[in-house]
C-alpha cells in the first residue's frame, strides 16, 4: 500500500527529522537536488551522456533553494546552466541563501524577465518556483514565459517541476484559479512519498511522469495523521477455500430493470459471479423472464415484480448482498429501494447502490436517512451532484486558496453524512467511509486505463463490489478491491476493451497476483 501525503503532513515530518537530529535541512535539500537529478537521467538517459544546457527558474523559498542545489550539480557534470531567480535574494530562507551563495560562486543569477527566460534555449527547464507548499495563485509574471513558450511552439518535452508544477496545489490536485493555469511539467519528482494532489483531478495532466526521490528521512515519523493511500488488493479476499461449497462464497442478489432495459444488470450479475460470489440470481420483472434466460446461463433468475416480491425473497438469509441501480429505471428503484434498505421488517444486506438507485435516494430525504453502514455508494461526477449538492459546489468552485477542496475532501465529507462508503468514480476514484478512512484508485500514470470510459463498465464495477459483499468484505474492502481489479481488468485487455469483457479478464489477473 502507498501512501501519499498533504503538503503540511511532509512539512511535519520534516520538521520532526530536523528537530530530531536525524538530519539538517540543508542536508536534506542536498539530497533533494540530487535526487533531482538522478530522476532527470533515469528518464531521459542521453542528457547524461554529454554535457547540455539548462534553464532553472528558482523561487523565494525552500524550492527555490533545490533549484539552486540542481543548478550547481549539472554545472559540475560541465553543463552550461541559466539560473533566474522570482523575489528577492536577501529574503530566502536560510538554507535556500545558502545554496545561493554557493551557486553564485559558480555563475550567475538573473532577476525573473518573462522575456529573457523566453529567449533562452535549453535542453532542460527546471521548475523551482514555489512547489508542494503554494496556497495562492501565483502572480501571472511567473506563469507568463512558461505559458508563451507553450504557445510560441517552443520545444518543450523536458521540463521537470521539483515537488509540483508552479501553480498546482499538492492537496487538491486542481490549478488555482487564474488565466495563465499552471505549469505542464514531463516530469515530477516529489521526495519521500508521493503528495494527494499528484494523483486528483488535475495533477496527473500537470505532473506528466512521477518519480519519488528517497531523501533517507526514517519510514516511520510524525506527521502522518488522517493520510490517505492509494488502493490496492486485498487478495484475501479472493482465493476459495477447496472444502467450501457454493453458498459458503455468498449469495449476491442483482435487482434488473423492464425489458429491453437489463442489459446493464447482467454485466453487473457477470461481474459479482466472476469475481468470486457462490450465487448470483438476477431479480427482474416477470415480463423480462425470457429474455434474460436466453442470455444467462450460470446466473439464476427470480421474478420480481415489487417490493412484496422482494421483501419475500430477501427471507432468505442465504441471500447476503445486493446490488441496485444498472438498469433498474427510476420508478422500479422508487417501489424496491425501501425495502432494499431494510424498510418492512427486512433484514438489511450489504449493499451496492449506483445509477437510477443513487437519483431516486438525491430526491427522498427519507431514502437517503434509511442508508446504513453496509452500503457503498457509486455515484459519478453527475449522481455525486444530485446525492450532496452544496459538497459538490464547494468541489467546482475556483480554486483561489490553498489548500483546496478536493475530491478526497468532498469524498469524506460525503461519507461521513452518508453513514456508509462512497465510491466517487473517476479516473482519480476516491473511496471513504463514514470514519474518514479513504483511499484513491488512480488510473493515471503507469496505471492509466482510458479504455475504461466506455458504456457498462460502472455497472460490471458495482458488480464486482456486489460480489465481494457476498463473499464477506467489509464495504471499505469490496470497495478499494473492487476499484483496483477494475482498472487492472482493463489493462490486461487494453484497447478495443468493452464493457463485457472486463469480467473475463479477471482470471489473468488472479493469476498474476498468484491466487
Amino acid at each position: 500500500m502507498r501512501e501519499l501525503l498533504t503538503a503540511a503532513q511532509m512539512r511535519a515530518i520534516e520538521q520532526a527529522a530536523i528537530e530530531s537530529g536525524q538530519v539538517t535541512g540543508l542536508e536534506l535539500m542536498e539530497r533533494a537536488g540530487r535526487g533531482v537529478v538522478d530522476a532527470v537521467f533515469a528518464a531521459w538517459p542521453e542528457l547524461a551522456k554529454a554535457p547540455h544546457r539548462a534553464v532553472v527558474l528558482c523561487g523565494p523559498g525552500n524550492n527555490g533553494g533545490d533549484g539552486f542545489v540542481v543548478a550547481r550539480l549539472l554545472k559540475e557534470w560541465g553543463w552550461q546552466v541559466e539560473v533566474f531567480l522570482h523575489g528577492d535574494a536577501a529574503r530566502l530562507p536560510p538554507d535556500a541563501k545558502v545554496n545561493y551563495q554557493r551557486w553564485k560562486g559558480m555563475g550567475e543569477v538573473r532577476g525573473w524577465d518573462p522575456a529573457e527566460i523566453e529567449d533562452v534555449r535549453f535542453d532542460l527547464m527546471v521548475d523551482a518556483v514555489f512547489g508542494a507548499g503554494l496556497s495562492r495563485a501565483p502572480d501571472s509574471i511567473i506563469l507568463e514565459p512558461l505559458s508563451n513558450l507553450y504557445t510560441a511552439g517552443q520545444t518543450f518535452d523536458r521540463l521537470v517541476a521539483i515537488d509540483a508544477p508552479t501553480g498546482l496545489c499538492m492537496d487538491s490536485g486542481r490549478a488555482f484559479d487564474r488565466d495563465w493555469s499552471a505549469v505542464y511539467a514531463f516530469l515530477t519528482v516529489t521526495f519521500h512519498r508521493a503528495r494527494v494532489g499528484q494523483y486528483l483531478q488535475d495533477g496527473p495532466q500537470h505532473c506528466g511522469e512521477i518519480r519519488v526521490a528517497d531523501i533517507g528521512l526514517l519510514p516511520e515519523t510524525p506527521g502522518r495523521e488522517n493520510t490517505v493511500n492509494l488502493a490496492s488488493p486485498d487478495a484475501s479476499l479472493l482465493g476459495k477455500r477447496g472444502q467450501d461449497h457454493k453458498y459458503a462464497h455468498g449469495h449476491a442478489l442483482i435487482l434488473a430493470g423492464p425489458s429491453g432495459k437489463g442489459g446493464a444488470a447482467r454485466l453487473a450479475a457477470r461481474g459479482a459471479l466472476r469475481i468470486g460470489a457462490g450465487l448470483v440470481t438476477l431479480g427482474c420483472p416477470p415480463d423480462a423472464l425470457a429474455e434474460n434466460a436466453a442470455q444467462l446461463n450460470a446466473i439464476m433468475l427470480t421474478a420480481v415484480h415489487d417490493a412484496d416480491a422482494l421483501a419475500r425473497i430477501l427471507q432468505d438469509e442465504r441471500i447476503n448482498a445486493l446490488c441496485l441501480g444498472p438498469g433498474l429505471g427510476l420508478e422500479r428503484a422508487a417501489g424496491l429501494l425501501p425495502v432494499a434498505l431494510g424498510g418492512g421488517g427486512v433484514q438489511p444486506r450489504p449493499t451496492v447502490l449506483d445509477a437510477d438507485a443513487l437519483t431516486v435516494i438525491s430526491r427522498d430525504p427519507a431514502l437517503f436517512g434509511m442508508l446504513h453502514e453496509n452500503c457503498v455508494l457509486t455515484p459519478h461526477a453527475g449522481e455525486f451532484a444530485r446525492l450532496f449538492p452544496d459538497i459538490a459546489e464547494k468541489l467546482n468552485a475556483p480554486a483561489t486558496k490553498g489548500p483546496a477542496c478536493s475530491k478526497l475532501d468532498a469524498t469524506r465529507e460525503a461519507a461521513r453524512r452518508a453513514g456508509c462508503v462512497v465510491l466517487f468514480k473517476g479516473a482519480d476514484t476516491v473511496i471513504a467511509d463514514a470514519n474518514g478512512r479513504a483511499v484513491i484508485n488512480s488510473a493515471h500514470y503507469d496505471r492509466a486505463a482510458p479504455w475504461l470510459a466506455t458504456a457498462g463498465s460502472g455497472d460490471v464495477l458495482a458488480g464486482f463490489i456486489a460480489g465481494l459483499l457476498a463473499r464477506g468484505a467489509d464495504p471499505m474492502q469490496a470497495a478499494e478491491t473492487a476499484a483496483w481489479l477494475h482498472v487492472e481488468c482493463a489493462r490486461q485487455f487494453g484497447p478495443g476493451l468493452i464493457a463485457e469483457d472486463l469480467p473475463e479478464q479477471l482470471p489473468k489477473v488472479f493469476g498474476a497476483l498468484r491466487i
